[in-house]
């Protein structure tokens, strides 16, 4: 009993801590938003945990854990490859945890590894011991006691120069691995001999043995590895790079990992990496590990900007590492001009929308270097036209009919046609500007090279999530609005609410593109898609021609959803709507299936949640 009451008091002391620490280095805000984190993560952390545990549950009894968290004796025969080092340094291991990590390697279905344990001069005698007991019974465990203690980014290069397998895995000393990791990893080299780095999904594992919070990640994103690392666990990185990079960098402890799979990524492709979307990693929460809370090592943050900013140094990139959200970090791109934008809005009648969404624009003083084309699509109330009247004085903004009925690409592809701008905002005249550096933010990322459309967080008038990107296979089988309806100041699944990441579409009520990419892909289908899905279309040709598109949540806007036109709830608009759903579904029929950005595991079936498949 006053073992526990002592245990509980230093729980609370290191919280006490590390939440004074937040508040004094980053302010009010910073530590208001690690609160709310840390409240959402421990509510939802039961409820997740039984719902995971049903889900293993039901794929185990229905026969799927044979074909995703496992390999049939028939997959394993003849299966030969490259040999595997397993790198894991060790200090003051807690023994159990020690022999279950040594143990889940032993169990392994492949057995072409090799596992190089570097202990870090642990000053309890027996962590050795089990070590060398260990290495005693398997001539494949390859072991090195330091001598002296030099943090775990010594210790790793310790291990790693023990290794002599073709590619190594970073295995944690307190963790494990599933029976068929290794196997799953070597599939993959069999497939792609070529693949130079391969990571897998993985959940957490409490002291008594429970899983749960699993990270099911998506396929390689890396405007995301800016935010957070999300490859983490189960990563196997093919040793010559590894070693033409210097290994693991001193100075980064708590956060070499990042540093060293930002740095290898540097020295491959997109297409040599590959994302195996199954649990091969169970990754143990216990007190100091910062599987139990990333508070646990605030150091690792610091660590981590670092090596973000060091990327950017190396890649001659103009941008800057800052605390973001809760534990993660944030990106901010420099302009180092600003160049012209076309910002086109759509209207019809609605005076007081459209006056609140053009003085938005007009009020910021950040991004100056902008025209405003409005398409007039038939206004016929006289409040709108004295509106459009007024404006049709200021120079900044042109003001063009479409007589036409309503078309929504064509009318956007008009207003871009009479635009002068380099880069192109497609726009509702029903958003209300909340950040003064809104363009600033959504110029900075357009203008990076290779980026197609970008979009912002949209927020409905309650503050709730209207958009965070755009997830295909949703809303019928087509695509939907990923955490529609949740609470913006929660991180949503894995923080993701507030990561800057790659989507694969962004909708058309705000979103920025260059007009070169604009041009090149033909814009919006006036033809097929003139009211639902051009802007998810439009998305997925930008992708084709090697574009790729991009959520900030670095900028947010409010979103008056649908206060001109309304919903598609009238019989006539349900067979449009009908309609253009199945000329998306024949148009990316393959393509629609499967989101890169959006893992197998996760339920297509609900926009605000985030569920298990």
């Amino acid at each position: 009993m006053v073992w526990a009451l002592a245990h509980l008091k230093e729980k609370i002391r290191r919280k006490f801590l590390g939440a004074k620490s937040i508040y004094k280095e980053r302010g009010l805000r910073a530590f208001y938003e690690r609160l709310i984190w840390f409240i959402v993560v421990r509510r939802n952390k039961y409820n997740s945990m039984l719902r995971y545990n049903i889900w293993l549950f039901r794929q185990k009894s229905n026969g799927e854990a044979k074909k995703s968290h496992g390999l049939t004796p028939h997959d394993l025969k003849g299966l030969a490859g490259p040999k595997i080092s397993i790198l894991t340094p060790t200090y003051n291991t807690e023994l159990r945890v020690l022999k279950k990590m040594i143990q889940s390697v032993l169990d392994q279905t492949y057995t072409n590894w090799e596992l190089c344990i570097a202990d870090d001069n642990s000053p309890r005698p027996e962590v050795k011991e089990v070590i060398g007991e260990f290495a005693k019974r398997d001539a494949r465990i390859r072991v090195c006691l330091r001598q002296e203690n030099g943090h775990i980014s010594k210790a790793s290069n310790t291990a790693l120069a023990l290794a002599t397998g073709e590619f190594v895995g970073l295995l944690d000393h307190d963790d494990e691995l599933t029976p068929d990791a290794l196997a799953e990893v070597v599939k993959v080299v069999q497939r792609q001999p070529n693949v130079d780095l391969i990571y897998s999904d993985e959940d957490k594992i409490s002291k008594f043995g429970i899983r749960f919070d699993p990270h099911f990640k998506p396929d390689w994103d890396p405007e995301l590895l800016l935010t957070q690392n999300y490859v983490c666990h189960f990563s196997v990185y093919r040793v010559s790079l590894v070693r033409d990079i210097g290994g693991f960098r001193e100075g980064y402890e708590g956060s070499q990992d990042w540093d060293l799979l930002l740095r290898f990524s540097e020295k491959t492709a997109p297409e040599k990496i590959v994302h195996i979307p199954k649990v091969l990693y169970h990754w143990r929460a216990i007190e100091g590990s910062v599987a139990s809370g990333s508070e646990q090592k605030p150091y690792a943050h610091m660590a981590a900007r670092r090596a973000i900013q060091d990327y950017f140094y190396r890649n001659q990139i103009s941008a800057v590492s800052l605390p973001g959200y809760g534990p993660l970090t944030k990106v901010r791109y420099e302009l180092k001009s600003q160049p012209r934008v076309s910002l086109i809005v759509a209207t019809k009648d609605r005076a007081d929308l459209l006056e609140r969404t053009i003085m938005g624009i007009l009020s910021q003083r950040v991004y100056l270097n902008f025209e405003i084309v409005i398409v007039d699509n038939q206004s016929i109330e006289k409040d709108t036209l004295r509106l459009l009247e007024s404006f049709s004085k200021n120079p900044k903004i042109k003001i063009i009919k479409f007589d036409q009925p309503f078309n929504f690409s064509k009318i956007y592809n008009y207003g871009v046609r009479v635009s002068t701008g380099e880069v192109v905002g497609l726009l509702n005249n029903d958003l209300e500007f909340v950040d003064e550096a809104w363009l600033l933010e959504l110029v900075s990322h357009v203008v990076r090279g290779g980026v197609g459309a970008v979009g912002p967080l949209l927020l409905y008038p309650d503050g709730k999530v209207q958009h965070a990107g755009i997830v295909l296979g949703m809303a019928g089988g087509v695509a939907g609005h990923i955490f529609k309806g949740s609470v913006a100041s929660e991180p949503g699944y894995m923080g993701r609410i507030h990561c800057l990441r790659q989507v694969s579409a962004v909708t058309g009520a705000c979103l920025f593109v260059t007009r070169r990419a604009y041009e090149e892909v033909g814009g919006l289908d006036e033809e097929n898609l003139a009211v639902a899905y051009n802007d998810v279309d439009f998305c997925l040709k930008l992708t084709q021609a090697g574009y790729r598109n991009i959520y900030t949540p670095f900028t947010s806007v409010i979103h008056h959803e649908s206060a001109t036109r309304g919903f598609d709830t009238t019989p006539e608009k349900r067979v449009r709507l009908q309609r253009e759903s199945e000329f998306m579904k024949s148009k990316w029929n393959g393509t629609l299936e499967k989101d890169p950005y959006h893992n197998k595991n996760l339920s297509l079936n609900r926009e605000k949640e985030i569920e298990l498949a």
